[in-house]
């Protein structure tokens, strides 16, 4: 409750400076505004009329009164004919200053996985390719547009998908979006729409706080099911009860397996019989190195995968451009979701982007990266094989990260502990497991954005840790 002052014109102390450059009514209303935002002046509490005011700073009453006007317009005070000006009910107090975060021990070399070589960012070619743009582009195309995305690369990636991912991808079942969250999203909301209530996720996979915070997002519940050397369990999938299912199954996060030719036709089956949808992650399959990556799955089943893939790791995250490659029920439904969403992701960078495949550029790019990775991947396991010789490493000679599976004695979390005091990156399998268990400990092992020598320097600096042969 604000207190009464006694009296017709309470005291308040305020200070303009005549010297700075500002007027004295902008400092006089700042000086109130900061008043009101940090509690100094409760809510209800009452000003000094703007005679009394005036005479203490030695203004003019009309410059009380202007000030007094306008902080009444924005909110902060209120006033009536006849009575005070006091603080505004609708005026809150400023939220206290969280004290800032322990900062975390420096990390000299960050094995984290997920992350591309940042530094690999084909700056002058997307330059050119944003230059090409910018100097054709038709006037029409600066509007909002089509909320699947510029028809120009549309189609441009409907052509490349077909050709390097073996897709069933053709522009009107191809819409654009703002990467792989906002992309899973919108399908999911369809999805939800159409009674489906439960979607299964890979475990391990993306982690239970990931899982469930898209799934609640768009109302459904998240289920796990399990995979193994072959990719995801189908049998297990089709006792969950779920009627939709995210895969990576190209090169599964993050075991590092792909998906079986007997699952895959399993998979479609199980789609058919329970009228259910497959959302594939195609997240990093133009990186393989012992041999040409398997075709996307939407090929097989295009009406019942969604195929989502995005510029994450061929380009870097920042770009923020994915697609969906959508059974041609879902289009118009997505689309619409789209709309609502955020009328379409950014048009320019659209257009970039197909000038970037069409040229050739993003293709060479790939290549480069590929021979980058492949390198990287191979000192990884000379280096391992080396300094600690016990500790297997599996996973498909792809993308940008490998499992490495520690003694059975070893505590995974006090590794992770241990290297991080020694400024090393490591991360712990639990993250992406269902409630996360650590057992069997294992490390999953990012290599993109670690070149070769720090590959090398940081296994040998944590060697004796991920062997067992110290205690952690």
């Amino acid at each position: 409750m604000a207190v009464e002052w006694a009296g017709l014109g309470p005291e308040l102390l305020v200070a303009l400076d005549r010297r700075r450059p500002e007027p004295l009514r902008t400092q006089l209303e700042g000086t109130l505004r900061e008043a009101i935002r940090s509690g100094r002046l409760q809510v209800g509490e009452r000003l000094p009329s703007s005679r009394a005011m005036a005479r203490e700073l030695g203004v003019s009453r009309g410059l009380v009164q202007d000030c007094y006007a306008q902080l009444s317009a924005e909110g902060y005070l209120r006033s009536a004919g006849g009575s005070a000006t006091r603080v505004a009910g609708g005026a809150r107090q400023a939220a206290p200053v969280r004290p800032p975060a322990p900062a975390a021990p420096h990390v000299r070399i960050d094995f984290r996985p997920g992350v591309p070589d940042l530094s690999s960012f084909p700056r002058t070619d997307w330059l050119w390719a944003m230059r090409e743009t910018l100097r054709d582009v038709p006037n029409a195309d600066f509007d909002y547009g089509d909320p699947r995305g510029a028809a120009r690369l549309r189609t441009v990636l409907a052509a490349y998908l077909r050709r390097v991912r073996s897709a069933a991808a053709e522009p009107e079942n191809t819409l654009i979006c703002g990467g792989f969250a906002q992309g899973l999203d919108l399908v999911l909301r369809v999805l939800a729409t159409h009674g489906v209530k439960q979607v299964a996720f890979e475990d391990p996979g993306y982690g239970d706080a990931d899982t469930s915070q898209v799934s609640a997002h768009a109302g459904l519940h998240a289920v796990p099911v399990p995979v193994d050397e072959r990719g995801v369990d189908v049998d297990a999938l089709a006792a969950s009860g779920a009627r939709a299912v995210v895969l990576t199954p190209a090169h599964q996060s993050p075991t590092g397996v792909v998906l079986a030719p007997e699952r895959r036709q399993a998979l479609v089956a199980w789609a058919n019989e329970h009228d259910a949808m497959i959302m594939e992650d195609d997240y990093d399959a133009e990186f393989r190195y012992d041999r040409e990556p398997v075709g996307a799955l939407q090929g097989l089943a295009p009406d019942r995968v969604v195929s989502i893939g995005t510029t994450s790791k061929s380009l870097a995250p920042t770009v923020r451009l994915g697609w969906l490659v959508c059974p041609a029920s879902m289009v118009d439904a997505v689309a619409a979701e789209k709309q609502a969403s955020d009328r379409g992701s950014p048009g320019l960078d659209q257009l970039g982007f197909a000038t970037l495949i069409e040229s050739g550029r993003y293709d060479r790019h790939l290549r480069r990266m590929r021979a980058i990775y492949g390198r990287r991947r191979e000192v990884l396991v000379e280096s391992l094989a080396r300094n600690a010789p016990g500790v297997r490493l599996t996973g498909l000679a792809a993308g940008f990260h490998a499992v490495a599976h520690l003694p059975d004695t070893a505590d995974e979390q006090a590794v992770v502990a241990a290297a991080r005091v020694r400024s090393i990156g490591l991360r712990g399998m639990s993250v992406n497991r269902a409630g996360g268990g650590t057992t069997p400990p294992q490390l999953v092992i990012g290599f993109g954005n670690v070149n070769e020598r720090a590959v090398a320097e940081g296994i040998a600096t944590v060697a004796d840790l991920l062997q067992g042969t110290v205690n952690p």
